[in-house]
Formats: structure tokens, C-alpha cells, sequence
């Protein structure tokens, strides 16, 4: 199981104080150091933690391959084809959204257009979606190297499940009153179905969004699945332990098979 570090929310906190401190780009050298495969930054239209001049360093610096996350905007696509990248991950964004609230709709034959423009630059693509069968067939269908099926609804199952989540201002309303454990059990279902259907495509299949120290085991377990993309629950933890102990820990976990 590879892991890819997103390092968004050092620049988060850089930008709190719009300062030069702390500097994502000495992020990487530590994730070398702790066996990470990736480095994962999302470089938003409104650049609320990532700019072009964090993008060009951590490209021109890292020993790492990097996987850039970018909605299908055209002036970010053209800054990446001329940085190439390893990999883009395609995403859908909205500006008033506080992080990625689910997978690209896929209805949109732009998207094949944005994956050929990459490709030419032999830059590898993976498509962002939610677990279903549709989504998947069209990311096959527009030449996508792997999909990354999103975590988001199974983390917030799992938080308001097994945290006190519930009990605080951040309370998923939509999710209160619900059968949660049914919820939950449907949606790794879901996620267990679209992975096995992604790979008999000879697609590549990555997850990601939400995961965390309590609830990334049930997803490393799935064989199709080999790459997971984390950040916020690493980056949060470090705060306490240092990044090379969150990153060791997070490493523990995802490697148990």
C-alpha cells in the first residue's frame, strides 16, 4: 500500500499569518525519509494554502513523485502541463466549500479533452469520483490511468458513528437520527464493488478524502486499492508527536496486509 502525503494544511497554517512559516517544502524531505511514495498538493482556484510558487519548488526539489489535485480550470491546466507533474488527480471545487465535498460529475465530456491534454504532455491522470458504476465507466471511457474513489460519505459515517463528533458544532445534521452502522456498512460495500469492477478495467485505483488513524484500516484492506492519499489527519497529529512519528504511525496502519 503506497501512501501519498497531502501536505495542504501546512500551507494552511502558513497562510493563517501570511508569513513564509511553516514551509510545506521541508515536508517532503521528512516523507522521504519515512517511506512515503507521494507527495499530494491541491492547487485550488482561490489558492487558500497551495500557490504556483509552492508547486514549482516542490516539483523542481522533491525526490518524490508529486500528484497534483486541480479542478478543470485552464489556466491552472496549462501551469501544470508545463510543470509535468508524475500524476493529476482531476477534482470538482466549489469556492465556498470548506474541503472536496465529493467526486467529479462525470457527465462532462470535458473532462475526456483535459485527460488528452495531459496525456500529451505524458503526464498521468486519475479522475476523483464517488463509488459508482457510472462514474467509472466514463473515466474509462475518457482514457483515465486510474480513478481515486472518494472517502468522504465513509469517514463522516465513521466519525459520527465512533466519535463524539455528534456531540460538538460540527455535527453532520444530515446523518443525525439515521441507522448509521447500515449507512456505513453500505457504503464499503460500495467502495469493495467499484474497486473490483475499476481494476478488472485495468484501471488503477486510489482512495482518499477524510481518512484517518480510526478508520483507514477497513479501507488498506482492500486488495484493489493501492495507493491511499491523506493529509489533514496526518498533519494534525504532528502537531502533538512531530510529523516523522504521525507519518510512522500512519504507515502501521495502512501496511497490515
Amino acid at each position: 500500500m503506497h501512501l501519498g502525503l497531502n501536505i495542504d494544511h501546512i500551507a494552511t497554517l502558513r497562510e493563517a499569518r501570511k508569513i513564509n512559516d511553516p514551509d510545506p517544502l521541508e515536508a517532503i524531505f521528512i516523507a522521504k525519509n519515512c517511506g512515503v511514495f507521494q507527495i499530494t498538493i491541491h492547487l485550488r482556484e482561490d489558492r487558500r494554502h497551495i500557490n504556483e510558487f509552492d508547486v514549482e519548488r516542490i516539483i523542481d526539489s522533491s525526490f518524490l513523485p508529486v500528484n497534483i489535485e486541480c479542478a478543470m480550470d485552464e489556466n491552472i491546466i496549462d501551469f501544470i502541463c508545463e510543470k509535468k507533474p508524475y500524476k493529476v488527480t482531476l477534482v470538482p471545487e466549489k469556492r465556498e466549500e470548506i474541503t472536496t465535498e465529493g467526486g467529479l460529475v462525470m457527465q462532462n465530456t470535458k473532462i475526456k479533452d483535459v485527460i488528452t491534454e495531459f496525456h500529451k504532455n505524458h503526464i498521468q491522470v486519475a479522475t476523483f469520483i464517488d463509488p459508482d458504476i457510472q462514474s467509472l465507466e466514463l473515466s474509462k471511457d475518457y482514457g483515465a490511468d486510474g480513478i481515486e474513489i472518494h472517502t468522504g460519505s465513509y469517514a463522516n459515517l465513521s466519525l459520527m458513528l465512533y466519535s463524539n463528533l455528534k456531540r460538538t458544532p460540527n455535527t453532520i445534521k444530515s446523518l443525525e437520527n439515521t441507522d448509521l452502522k447500515s449507512l456505513l456498512q453500505d457504503c464499503i460495500t460500495q467502495i469493495k464493488t467499484i474497486a473490483k469492477n475499476a481494476k478488472k478495467l485495468d484501471l488503477e485505483v486510489y482512495a482518499g478524502h477524510g481518512l484517518n488513524y480510526f478508520n483507514v484500516k477497513t479501507i488498506a484492506e482492500i486488495q484493489e486499492i493501492s495507493e491511499l492519499n491523506i493529509g489533514q489527519s496526518i498533519i494534525a497529529r504532528s502537531i502533538f508527536v512531530g510529523l516523522k512519528n504521525a507519518i510512522d504511525d500512519m504507515q502501521k496502519i495502512i501496511n497490515i496486509r
